[in-house]
């Protein structure tokens, strides 16, 4: 497609994560026939994690890549059209709306699903990626129980950090957090709970404290980490200060908690309420049309939405509402909306 053409679609989704994917596999079940936009992450996050434990219906655990795939296959199976492509632009000021994409193609589409989810933040320090997955993940509910027993490290000083902390104190023999500051950002309620587990013995805290590299290999997983701490905080930034001691740490898996950002830049101008963090609101409630946007035919699903459980198994379930609600939306459209729009002319 040449990058002035339009090509119009009945329903557009983007984001190739579980949110999208089962959107994909409900509507194209609904002959609304879906194009899936695999976004800059295809797969989502869960294409990180090595072994997906908690997916029901499968008892023996299945790693998240092959997931993915299955779901893709059961989406094209369907009649769904997966495709790679970046939403940079979403207009909503006319029907059909128009959907830019960063090579330049041009879409038009009836209703459009926003399933991009949120990427977590991570530090960028030496072994984070090449050991993601593999004793460094960004999910302590995904990861934890694989890693029973060991000494864990907690990144972050915010509510996740806590809540990720006292999580793992299940599986963790002692669970270390991180901050590299004096204070907490956390709410009190969880800071307090994280002292009762400190008081009980089960996490440690590292206050004025950053991590500035990760050792081990994929294939024996996190050996130690390298950590700066300075008692006037942010270690990282005082490396030459003679009060910074950097010093090698013992712990066998390692838990970023330092945030996610939402994907949701291209909603921008739409009309598309956000939060303050940049998620989406959507309707809510009971009954129908959970997954609404303020912007009618726009749904939302997944991550995308969901800041605090963040789950695939319940991305699946706002995918299959997303799918259900673009479809009563495209059902109430007049038959002529779902036709393509005229070519423009060359004059």
């Amino acid at each position: 497609m040449t990058t002035d053409s339009v090509e119009h679609r009945r329903l557009i989704i983007a984001g190739s994560g579980i949110a999208g994917l089962t959107a994909a596999i409900y509507a194209a079940r609904s002959n609304n026939d879906p194009l899936v936009l695999e976004g800059d992450e295809p797969g989502g996050q869960l294409t990180l994690t090595t072994d997906v434990a908690n997916y029901p219906g499968f008892p023996e655990g299945i790693s998240g890549p092959d997931l993915v795939n299955n779901m893709k296959e059961q989406a094209t199976q369907f009649g769904a059209e997966i495709d790679h492509g970046i939403v940079t632009d979403v207009d909503a000021s006319d029907r059909p709306f128009r959907v830019e994409l960063k090579n330049g193609d041009v879409y038009t589409t009836d209703a459009f699903i926003a399933a991009s989810g949120a990427s977590a933040r991570t530090l960028g320090v030496p072994g984070e990626d090449e050991l993601m997955g593999y004793g460094v993940s960004t999910c302590a509910t995904c990861d934890g129980a694989f890693f029973r027993d060991e000494d864990m490290l907690v990144v972050g000083g915010g509510d996740a950090a806590m809540e990720e902390a006292t999580f793992l104190t299940k599986f963790a023999d002692t669970v270390y957090v991180a901050h590299r500051r004096e204070e907490f950002r956390a709410e009190d309620y969880w800071i307090d709970r994280v002292m009762d587990k400190q008081e009980a013995g089960e996490i440690e805290i590292m206050r004025n404290t950053e991590l500035l590299e990760i050792h081990g290999s994929p294939e024996e997983g996190v050996d130690h980490v390298t950590l700066a701490q300075n008692e006037t905080g942010y270690p990282s930034e005082n490396l030459d200060d003679p009060d910074t001691e950097t010093f090698d740490f013992d712990v066998g898996a390692v838990f970023m908690a330092i945030g996610h950002t939402p994907n949701t830049s291209y909603l921008q101008g739409t009309g598309v309420e956000l939060d303050d963090s940049g998620y989406l609101k959507t309707l809510g409630g009971e009954g129908g049309g959970q997954t609404k946007t303020g912007v009618e035919g726009i749904f939302g699903a997944g991550d995308v939405v969901d800041h605090h459980y963040q789950q695939a198994v319940t991305a699946a379930g706002m995918g299959s509402k997303a799918a259900l609600d673009a479809d009563e939306y495209l059902e109430s459209l007049p038959e002529a909306s779902a036709e393509a729009p005229a070519p423009e002319s060359d004059d």
